[in-house]
């Protein structure tokens, strides 16, 4: 097969970066600050026999290159990367490693985990770190040249406005592993997602955008292998253009890219949890996989003075050096990569707080951010951080520049808080509700700018929040110490799984409370997937490790009558969200102006319908809450759109007054008597315990300035 390769490379190109095919050959380029020399290694198809090594011949501002003529896609290829190992220096350069090129964009498959991968000599001291000489390609995913064959065709993305998303979080290999009704070789793959029965859920649920966790290609942590576990949730990154190979049912990254133009044929968009934050290199005393081998001192962020060891800011051993032109240019292309080769429509940046810390500290202007907001392809994209990290001065909810929604965590506690009966939550569930503008209403943010979420992957499921006080996480095997400690979750009387008709249906209440509060919340709503049907994680809050029915989505929860019911009521109150303007504020208003007389834009009123005044707000027993909110229609300005959504946080019913001026109420949704509808006959009106009422109705617009003169 290589027989008519020459024995030296042409100097080739330095840009771009990776394997380039140009249809007449190869194209390698590699980019090492600090390496002597650098080896293109050529593997048999299956990447079991590295048949030829060859130099890269060129090295120009710090990229190493050179051109393979007659080479095609589908070579299979490493690397190895010459120069001093001195790890005291920062400087782990190992020939005896093969590694994998940053900007592979298809892998072989995935490390076969062997003492070989390590580039020190595992068994001896730690403080020795002398090299290991035994060669680890016999345990290591190779590269496979590629060419972008797909035909998106006319394809277009949603762009569907921020104001109107409603994201779901989901994990592709879990979606559809307890799929009965699908072939078991495309459970758990991407194709998976495509199944017009997944698609037509989401669009019964009024989901917007799946948000897919890790999907970058992932390494199967050593201590989570011999424990029989395994990296489930995939934040822990080998490579950031190439797809995990577990989830391609064909090998081939063709299946993604069909999935996510079905989506989008759907008007579903599809946004990336990625992990730039860190990679799965670990510690100092991780394997040499590719990033460590190539130029370490220039890819990490190492201990000044103490160069062996790296700055851990993600709490994962180890932290990108995005300070660095060409590790942020790394990125930036990853980035690039994904939204132009497969049309995604945004990101969710793990750990966005160490992206955006400089030599100073966390900077909304940090380079990472400048650059991504500068750039023409991923300016206009969703961009979400999850805005913390472990680091110094590591909580920056409220910090991001312009254009990025943050991961509101404080919506999720307080709306945990209130509907779990904690005191004095009254004003901090009045100020999620309202966009939480004490948070982001700055810099000309709007409200979509708070990612609200009462679940994510990380924690309890929705279920779990009304079912469990205590974490159960023993499975993970860490005797149950791992995971967050406070869930600020209640479980009703009872610990877990019972029959107790009473306690059952008082959890039912509480999610329905939950998710109502969700979507009738200014922000944009993201739902885990599985709350909308029950889904359990049998009080595990840090299923990481479970690549199993505990995490995977049961879909025999969702046709049964309780799963459909709640079901449909979350689909009922994204439809009522997307009816109603006044339940997504586009921007921050004047809360006080008034649109027609006594009808500001947004009021608070105590159950009485009195309007809350400082003393009311600061009463910590009460629980009852009213939130008047005001905006024009969107098919008709001179018509009002006003909501009304009334609040019982108490174990009892209550009896709401409901606020002057009178206006034709109806009840678009009410969580504590789903079935209830249709027009409130009088001034008052009565809820269950625990339970969100919205009552919806119209009115009239003041005329404009100059219809009033035309008027008189």
């Amino acid at each position: 097969m290589f027989a008519s390769f020459p024995d030296r490379l042409a100097p080739g190109l330095p840009y771009p970066l990776g394997a380039t095919s140009d249809g007449l050959g190869v194209n390698f380029a590699v980019f090492s600050a600090h390496a002597t020399r650098i080896e293109l290694c050529l593997f048999d198809p299956r990447g079991r026999q590295e048949l030829r090594r060859l130099d890269l011949p060129e090295c120009t501002d710090e990229v190493w290159h050179g051109y393979l003529p007659d080479a095609q896609p589908g070579l299979v290829y490493g690397l190895r990367a010459h120069g001093p190992y001195e790890p005291r220096h920062g400087h782990r350069f190992n020939p005896h490693k093969l590694l994998l090129d940053p900007y592979a964009r298809q892998l072989t498959g995935a490390p076969r985990w062997h003492d070989a991968l390590f580039g020190y000599r595992m068994g001896h001291s730690r403080a020795d770190l002398s090299m290991d000489r035994r060669d680890s390609a016999p345990y290591m995913p190779k590269a496979v040249v590629t060419e972008d064959a797909f035909i998106w065709g006319g394809a277009k993305r949603p762009a569907v406005p921020w104001d109107r998303s409603f994201i779901y979080e989901v994990h592709l290999r879990g979606a559809s592993m307890m799929r009965e009704d699908m072939r078991q070789g495309l459970r758990g793959t991407a194709a998976a997602l495509a199944d017009p029965r997944f698609i037509e859920h989401l669009h019964k649920l009024g989901v917007t955008a799946v948000e897919l966790l890790p999907i970058h290609a992932f390494l199967q942590d050593r201590f989570l292998v011999e424990r029989g576990l395994s990296n489930y949730w995939g934040y822990s990154t080998l490579s950031y253009f190439a797809p995990e190979p577990a989830y391609l049912s064909d090998g081939g990254p063709n299946g993604l890219k069909q999935a996510i133009r079905r989506l989008h044929g759907a008007g579903i968009e599809v946004i990336l949890d990625v992990v730039y934050n860190h990679t799965c290199e670990g510690s100092e005393l991780g394997p040499t996989l590719s990033w460590r081998g190539l130029d370490n001192a220039s890819y990490y962020r190492l201990m000044p003075g103490q160069e062996r060891y790296y700055i851990n800011d993600t709490g994962c051993g180890n932290t990108v050096n995005l300070s660095h032109p060409r590790v942020l240019q790394m990125v930036m292309d990853s980035l690039r990569h994904w939204a132009q080769d497969y049309q995604v429509d945004g990101f969710r940046f793990d750990l966005g707080s160490t992206l955006g810390r400089e030599g100073t500290g966390f900077d909304p202007g940090s380079g990472f951010f400048d650059a991504i907001l500068q750039d023409p392809v991923l300016a206009p994209l969703k961009l979400i951080s999850e805005p913390w990290d472990i680091g110094p001065g590591g909580y920056q909810l409220g910090n991001h520049p312009p254009r990025y929604a943050e991961w509101n965590d404080q919506f999720r506690d307080d709306v945990r808080r209130f509907w779990r009966g904690d005191e004095g939550m009254r004003g901090g569930l009045a100020g999620r509700l309202a966009g939480s503008r004490e948070i982001f209403d700055r810099r000309r943010r709007r409200p979509w700018a708070s990612l609200n979420f009462v679940t994510s992957h990380d924690g309890f499921t929705l279920a779990d929040v009304v079912s469990y006080e205590q974490r159960h996480n023993e499975a993970n095997k860490e005797d149950g110490k791992d995971g967050h400690a406070e869930n600020y979750s209640r479980n009703w009387g009872h610990e877990g799984p019972t029959d107790d008709p009473q306690v059952l249906a008082q959890r039912a209440r509480v999610q329905r409370a939950m998710l109502a509060t969700l979507l009738c919340a200014e922000g944009t709503p993201m739902m885990l997937a599985g709350d909308e049907f029950g889904n359990s994680q049998q009080g595990n809050n840090n299923a990481y490790c479970q690549d199993s029915e505990l995490s995977w989505l049961d879909w025999s929860q969702a046709r049964s009558p309780q799963g459909r019911a709640l079901s449909e009521f979350v689909a009922r109150a994204a439809a009522l969200r997307r009816e109603h303007p006044s339940l997504r504020a586009a921007r921050y208003v004047d809360a006080g102006e008034q649109l027609v007389p006594d009808l500001s834009r947004l009021s608070w009123f105590d159950a009485q319908a009195n309007f809350m005044d400082p003393p009311a707000w600061e009463n910590p027993h009460e629980r009852t809450l009213v939130l008047r909110r005001v905006a024009q229609c969107e098919d008709d300005p001179q018509r009002l759109d006003v909501t009304l959504m009334l609040i019982n946080g108490a174990p009892e019913q209550v009896e709401f007054k409901l606020p002057q001026p009178a206006l034709d109420w109806r009840i678009g949704l009410d969580s504590g008597d789903p079935a209830r509808q249709g027009p409130v006959r009088e001034g008052t009106l009565r809820l269950a315990p625990s339970s969100v009422a919205v009552l919806v109705a119209q009115a009239g617009a003041q005329p404009a300035d100059d219809d009033k003169e035309q008027q008189a």
